[in-house]
């Protein structure tokens, strides 16, 4: 079996998203034990010598969130000061780190085959990202306790950020991710295993069990 070759992807951990009272400010789970969680994870790939990427998410100046240049769109403090000059750095404009970047061909020359998700927001950067992933063959662990969403409104209804992050958790892991908490990724790095993933075929059958009428 080839060796297991894993990045950390720290994905848009801006203080946009810790702005109390601002549009995206993270709801659920409470954004500062996400941020906990997102640093421990990032102190553990750096003492295991893993290939980290930050990203950092931009819109104009002027832009309601994520402008260039304004304070929203910096790093928050506990990311911008573990920064190193050997992480990789990506700027996007779009839900997707692969969008747009050279994301793929940076995994491809450092023979990643592995991406630990860890960031904001479940329900766009990290959703859409697993996604993009999986026809390229690149595997995806998402951090469930160093993620996090927001509440949504619109005219298909109305969400808490609870109900979407946790519903988001279970989706991914049927397909797109090995959806896991930062204390079991840790286990799994020390180890040097994989983290085990659902799929969609059980999960269906399993969730089929679980909706049974009951006779």
């Amino acid at each position: 079996m080839a060796e297991l070759r894993r990045a950390l992807v720290i994905i848009d951990v801006q203080n946009d998203y810790f702005t109390p009272g601002g549009p995206l400010e993270i709801q659920y789970p409470d954004r500062f034990e996400s941020l906990g969680n997102i640093t421990r994870a990032i102190d553990l790939a750096q003492a295991q010598g893993m290939p980290i990427v930050s990203v950092q998410h931009q819109y104009p100046a002027g832009a309601p969130v994520f402008a260039e240049g304004s304070e929203g769109w910096k790093l928050h403090p506990e990311i911008s000061s573990r920064r190193k000059e050997s992480w990789k750095h990506l700027v996007k404009s779009h839900a997707s780190v692969f969008a747009g970047t050279d994301f793929e061909v940076w995994l491809r020359e450092n023979q990643v085959d592995t991406i630990t998700v860890v960031g904001y927001m479940t329900n766009n950067c990290d959703l859409a990202t697993a996604a993009a992933a999986e026809p390229l063959g690149i595997t995806v662990e998402l951090l469930s306790d160093a993620s996090g969403a927001v509440h949504l409104a619109n005219d298909a209804g109305t969400v808490s950020a609870r109900q979407l992050h946790e519903t988001l958790m279970v989706l991914l892991h049927s397909n797109f991710a090995a959806v896991a908490t930062t204390d079991d990724w840790a286990a799994a790095v020390a180890a040097g295993t994989t983290l085990p993933k659902g799929d969609l075929g059980s999960s269906a059958v399993y969730g089929q069990q679980a909706f049974a009428p009951v006779a």
